[in-house]
This record gives structure tokens, C-alpha cells and sequence, in this order.
């Protein structure tokens, strides 16, 4: 890679800021970078390789700090998601009970063995797009305070579950691997709290502000790729890492500075580097070659907003209930690990991306019911 190459890449990646510009469409920025990522990389004219030592691992430092931003944006100081925890909880367990027949079934009609991961990503939410989608329609009321555990629950879980069933054969090693970076970024967790409590943190903020010298960022992405790191000698993905020291982060309460620092160094450069990488590595032509790898994606996508749809039963107002099938962040990190670890089939990679994508156009439809005046309960 070099510069050149550096900048082709940050270029082409502000396609995802302009499809997201207009309000009546409201596409992640994502979709539109992992387009010319697969415009560019092996599905297109190769001009990007994603194998490239340098862009990959670019790319799996992007992964980290995006998975670590999912993690920050789950509510877990928010007052709302103790009111609703008891329905939420409840409709998360139910889902994940029903995607399991789900996934299973669709493994069986596909003819792979990979209906535990199916049954993750059907039953995943992602927080990092519902939340946003749920400020910018202005609902409220009780539905909107129980989906708030809901969506929490099923994020945390699915992410911490996926190590796990995307290669059943070594789960007792991601297991224990996994439990190894839970337990560091619990650690990072209690000093993190001392250091806000002590006022510790509050001192270096000033000094760091007034000096300019980024101290809060700098020690953030140590803490981050050390855990990294940890991760990578115990054969766990970084998604574990990223997503743990999010939630660690986002228990105690980032600044808002070092949060908009954050954001800055993850949206404005490693995050779409990731997704165009990640767009570069997919091989679409499978689709094509494999048509039974679009009716997996179109099966995860229908099931996914299914599965989420039935909790309508629970009174669960519908549109809420679609809104909470969207999922991105789970799809993308299952794509991206059964890539490196060789272990998903033709198509079926970016199979899971397509179900990602007709969930995002259902909870588009949910969303724009729920900007129409009627109140929700």
C-alpha cells in the first residue's frame, strides 16, 4: 500500500456520507463504502487487495475502534433501561428461542452446518443504528423504554456469542479466550471508575485540554490495542476486545471530548477504511455462481424481521418490533471472521451482508411509521 492507494481509498469512502445525505432514504454511511469497496476490490476491477498486509491489518485496527464505537453506544447508564428491563429482557430471550428453528432450518436448506450462526445473527440488534433512528423519530412512551434492554441485551450477547458459533470446533478455546478479554476489560472497567470517582480523571482532563496534549485519547487507544493484543495471542477475533472496552467505556461515561475524538479518528478514517476493505474482500460474483447463497441472505434477512415481528404478540407495537431486527454490527463482524478463518463457503459472506441490508430496509419502513403523528403506548 501507499499513499496513493491511501488516498483512493478515504476518497471513494465519502460515497457513504453523500447516499446517507438524503433524509427520505436515510442508508448507513457504511452501505455506500462497502459498494465501492466491492466496485474496487475482487468483485470489481481489482484495484484494491485486500489481502495487502498493510490494508488488512489498516483494516482490522478500523474493525477494532468500529466494534469498540458499537459497544460505546449501548445504553448502559441510561435510567430508561431499568424501567423497561423486565419486557425487554423477556422479548430478547424469546427471540433468541425462536431464531434458533429458524437458523437451523435454514442451514438445512442451504446445506451448511452453520445454524448456530444463523440463529445469532436473527436474533442480533444493533444498537449503533436503532438508537439513532429512534432519537431522530421523536417516539417515546413505554415502548420505546423496553426496547431499550431489549436491543442492549441482544447486542452485548450476540457479539460475545459469535466467536462461538461461527467455529463450534474450537469453542472451548474462544471461550476461554473470550472470558480472558472479558475479565481484562472488566479490570480496565473498575480502574476506570476509580479514576472518574478519585477525580483523577477530572485533573487530567484540564491538564490535557489546556495544554493540548490528547492524553485521554492516547491512553484509550493503548487500553484498546492492548486488549487487542490479548485477544490476538489468545486467537480471539479483536471484535471481543473492541466491543468490551466500548461497553467499559461506555458504563463509566466517556467526555464528550474524548468521545468526539473518538468518533473523529473512527468515522473519518479507520471505520470507512474497514468497510471498504471489507466490500474489497467479498466476492459478489458467488452470488451468482451459488444462488443458493442469495436465498441464505434473503432467508437471514425475512427471518431476522420475522422472528423480531412476532413479539407484536407481546403488545410490542409492530413498527417497534421491526425497528429492533435492524443489524449491521453482528453481520459485518461474522463476514468478517469467517473470512479470515476460511471458514464460510462461497457467497455465503456476503450472503450475510445482504441480510443485513433487507433488515435495514424493513426497519426504513418501520421507521417512517413511526414519524406518522399516532402515539405509540
Amino acid at each position: 500500500m501507499d499513499f496513493g492507494t491511501l488516498a483512493l481509498i478515504c476518497g471513494v469512502a465519502l460515497l457513504g456520507p453523500l447516499l446517507a445525505l438524503p433524509r427520505g432514504v436515510g442508508l448507513p454511511v457504511v452501505v455506500g463504502e462497502l459498494l465501492v469497496g466491492v466496485v474496487l476490490g475482487s468483485t470489481g476491477i481489482g484495484t484494491l487487495d485486500s489481502s495487502e498486509p498493510t490494508f488488512a491489518f489498516l483494516a482490522q485496527v478500523g474493525f477494532a475502534l468500529v466494534m469498540f464505537v458499537a459497544g460505546s453506544h449501548v445504553p448502559v447508564r441510561d435510567p430508561a433501561l431499568r424501567q423497561g428491563i423486565g419486557p425487554g429482557l423477556a422479548r430478547a430471550f424469546a427471540i433468541g428461542l425462536l431464531a434458533v428453528p429458524v437458523g437451523l432450518l435454514l442451514a438445512h436448506l442451504v446445506g451448511t452446518d452453520h445454524g448456530g450462526l444463523y440463529a445469532v445473527l436473527l436474533a442480533s440488534s444493533s444498537a449503533a443504528l436503532i438508537l439513532p433512528i429512534i432519537s431522530s423519530t421523536g417516539a417515546g412512551g413505554r415502548a420505546v423504554l423496553e426496547l431499550l434492554p431489549q436491543v442492549a441485551v441482544a447486542d452485548a450477547a450476540c457479539i460475545v456469542a459469535l466467536p462461538l458459533a461461527i467455529d463450534p470446533a474450537h469453542a472451548a478455546r474462544a471461550l476461554v479466550g473470550g472470558l480472558a478479554v472479558l475479565v481484562g476489560a472488566a479490570g480496565v472497567f473498575l480502574a476506570l471508575r476509580w479514576v472518574e470517582r478519585s477525580g483523577v480523571r477530572h485533573r487530567v482532563h484540564h491538564l490535557s485540554q489546556d495544554r493540548k496534549l490528547a492524553l485521554e485519547l492516547r491512553v484509550s487507544l493503548t487500553v484498546l490495542f492492548a486488549l487487542a493484543a490479548l485477544a490476538v495471542v489468545l486467537h480471539v477475533s479483536v471484535l471481543v476486545a473492541g466491543f468490551a472496552f466500548g461497553l467499559a467505556v461506555a458504563a463509566v461515561g466517556a467526555p464528550r471530548r474524548l468521545a468526539k475524538q473518538l468518533f473523529a479518528i473512527t468515522e473519518g478514517f479507520l471505520g470507512p477504511l474497514f468497510f471498504v476493505w471489507l466490500g474489497a474482500s467479498l466476492n459478489l460474483r458467488d452470488l451468482i455462481s451459488h444462488p443458493a447463497a442469495i436465498g441464505l441472505g434473503l432467508g437471514l434477512g425475512v427471518g431476522a424481521v420475522a422472528v423480531h415481528a412476532l413479539m407484536a404478540l407481546t403488545r410490542q407495537p409492530l413498527p417497534v418490533a421491526v425497528l429492533t431486527s435492524a443489524q449491521l454490527g453482528v453481520p459485518v463482524a461474522a463476514a468478517t471472521l469467517g473470512g479470515q478463518l476460511g471458514l464460510l463457503g462461497p457467497g455465503e459472506a456476503a450472503a450475510l451482508l445482504l441480510g443485513a441490508l433487507v433488515t435495514i430496509a424493513a426497519t426504513t419502513v418501520a421507521a417512517a411509521a413511526l414519524r406518522r403523528p399516532a402515539r405509540l403506548p
